[in-house]
Formats: structure tokens, sequence, C-alpha cells
């Protein structure tokens, strides 16, 4: 039987968790990881609620979106709901898991459900992640390229937009000497020795060097590994904050909005004052997104669906974007549907269920 490791490592492939942000809490929260797993309750939010039908299904492990616990507890004294529901989850022996912001940045996740779910096409990142990528140099002896280039490539590395197996080699001279204490591969020990080698270049995602790097020391032949990492700059494509792209034709904004109303079932949607311009070109952001208002503008979205705005950021808009506020559980509420059929892929002999808790702390009168 599957153990709850084995489940968090297969969602942190998917989503890395070093691609959270700082303030976030995403990962393994309560529970053993070497604990027995056959059935799994999925939610938006873990409310003492959701434990209480964990309970009632037999579920060994709740996977929500957001993180019951954001900041450190220092006391379990039930004074809120917090606590109550950790204190609960832990009695019962039921883990809990988040896959919050990191399952928003990656690419093919919670922006990516929404897209799908109004339709949109050619969608991509709306403002790619900065400093996520890393440069791997290293020296190898000629007839040890292949094997090691493989290696290093099968961890992670190497992948640049639609092009896998990227790297780049020259040739040169390498020289060491090893002490007394060494097992030299070529050469003798107390004299230096002078070897062929490859200089190899390739990048990676920062998340993946400890994979990269030990996929090197072990395929390489030598006791000593010389290698750097170098920290870059560079855009990273394959993840980032919110996604933007079109619609199949050209749709008026009131029949957008209509559209935005039904698909997320929403009470009610905040926007700003409408343009009479059709919309083409439309940015999303789960959750709370204002802060990528501008780059939704500066993409040329005609919409910016998210949710979350304080009163005077929709001036902000300035008659250049329609910004449409469907709510903060209404953007998000799909991500249940993601986990699920992530996990029901990868693990088809599990009891998955959707929670029928309604979490949203929001009514609307």
């Amino acid at each position: 039987m599957p153990v709850l490791k084995d489940v968090t490592n297969f969602l942190e492939s998917f989503a890395p968790l070093g691609l959270q942000e700082p303030y976030d809490n995403a990962g393994l929260i309560t529970g053993d990881v070497y604990t027995d797993i056959s059935t799994i309750l999925i939610t938006l939010d873990v409310t003492e609620k959701v434990v209480d039908e964990a309970i009632k299904k037999n579920a060994q492990l709740i996977v929500a979106h957001h993180p019951i616990v954001f900041s450190g507890l220092k006391k379990f004294t039930g004074k809120n709901y917090v606590e109550r529901t950790v204190i609960k989850a832990i009695k019962n022996d039921i883990a809990i898991y988040a896959a919050h912001t990191n399952l928003d940045n990656v690419e093919n996740g919670v922006n990516q459900k929404i897209c799908e779910k109004l339709g949109l096409q050619n969608y991509r990142i709306l403002q790619p992640a900065n400093g996520q990528l890393k440069k791997l140099v290293t020296f190898i002896p000629v007839e040890h390229l292949n094997p090691v280039r493989e290696a290093v490539f099968n961890a992670g590395a190497g992948n640049i937009g639609n092009y896998d197996s990227c790297g780049f080699t020259a040739e040169g001279l390498g020289s060491f000497r090893g002490n007394e204490n060494a097992n030299p591969f070529v050469g003798e020990k107390g004299e230096i020795h002078a070897e062929k080698e490859i200089r190899f270049e390739t990048i990676f995602p920062g998340y993946f060097q400890g994979k990269v790097i030990d996929a090197l020391k072990k395929t390489h032949p030598y006791e000593e590994v010389a290698y750097d990492i170098y920290p870059l700059d560079n855009q990273f494509d394959k993840a980032g904050m919110g996604m933007i792209g079109t619609v199949a034709a050209p749709v008026s904004e009131t029949v957008f909005l209509r559209q935005i109303k039904s698909v997320f079932n929403t009470g009610v949607i905040k926007h700003t004052a409408l343009k009479g311009k059709a919309i083409e070109k439309v940015a999303v952001c789960g959750g709370a997104g204002s802060f990528l208002l501008n780059a939704a503008i500066a993409a040329g979205a005609d919409i910016f669906v998210s949710s979350d705005f304080k009163y005077h950021q929709y001036f902000e808009a300035e008659n250049k974007i329609v910004i449409a506020d469907i709510g903060h559980f209404e953007s998000e509420q799909f991500t249940k549907e993601l986990f699920y059929e992530l996990l029901m892929k990868n693990f088809p002999k599990f009891a998955v269920h959707l929670s029928e808790v309604n979490t949203n702390p929001v009514f609307y009168f």
C-alpha cells in the first residue's frame, strides 16, 4: 500500500515547493510520511467540518489548496479555528497537505484550469518567474560525457521552452594532484596529472538542484567532482503568476461577464466601468491577483478576472482594462477538480473524494 510520502512526493513533483511564495506554508502540515494511505479527501480550505468529513469517510489524508497554518503556532489550546482544526486532525491521525502558491505558479496549475473553464486559447503565464533558473558547469573526462550528461538531463536539467537535452560542451585540459589520502580515477597520488576533459554547461530550475547534483556525482567517474552553480536572472516561462489567453471569437463585455458568472457560479461580479469594446484577450489569476493588474494592462488584456481588489485599486484600471472581481473562493474552486484529476491518474486504486463542505466564508444577500 502506498504511504503518505508517495503522495506528497508526487504532488511536489508536479508543483515543487520551491515555487511557493516566501510568505506561504505549502507542504505537509500534519502527519507521518510513512502512514499508509488509501483514502484522500480534497478541499479548498481545511476547517473543523472538513476534518469531521474526513473522519466519516475514513480518509487518512486531506489535500487542500490553502494551508490551515500560515504562521507558527506556539500554543494548542483550541482558542481559534486553526488550533481546533489541527488538534482534531492530529487526534484522529489525519494528515493535512497543502499545495498553495506553488500550485498557482506552476504552468499547468490553478490558472491553467481557470483558462480551460473559460475556454481560452493560446494561454501563457502572465508574469514569468525570475531568479528560478541556475546554470551547472562541470568538467567530464571525454569518454564519460554521454552517461553523465544523460543522467543530469534525466534529473530535470536542460529544458528550454519546447526543447530538452539542451547543453553546451567545449574541450579542454584539466589538471589535478591527489594527496596521500586520494584514490584517483586517473593519474598517480602525489603527481600532477593532466586529463582531456569536456566542459559541460546546462541550466535547470533551482528546485531541481539536489537531484541534478546527486545525478552528477553518482555518474561522474572522479572521486572529487568539480562543478559550479551560477544563479541566473533569466525569466522562467514555465512558472510564474497568472495567465493570459484569447477567446475563440471576440465577444461583448456583458456577454463575457455573464459567461464568467455562469462558469464560476458567483453571487456577484464587482467590476470597473465597461469600455464598450469587444473582449479578445483575457488575463486571469486565481485568488488575490490585484498585484498583477499592471502586468495584465501591459500584456494588452481587455479584462482581468481575479479577486480581492481593494476600493482604490479599481481606479488604477484607468479605462485601460476591465477588472472583474469574482471572489476568492469562486476563482479557485476548480483547484479541487485539478487535485482530483492528478491523484486519480497517478493513484487509481485510491478512494479520492471531493469534499462536500462549502468552505466559502463569504455569503451574498
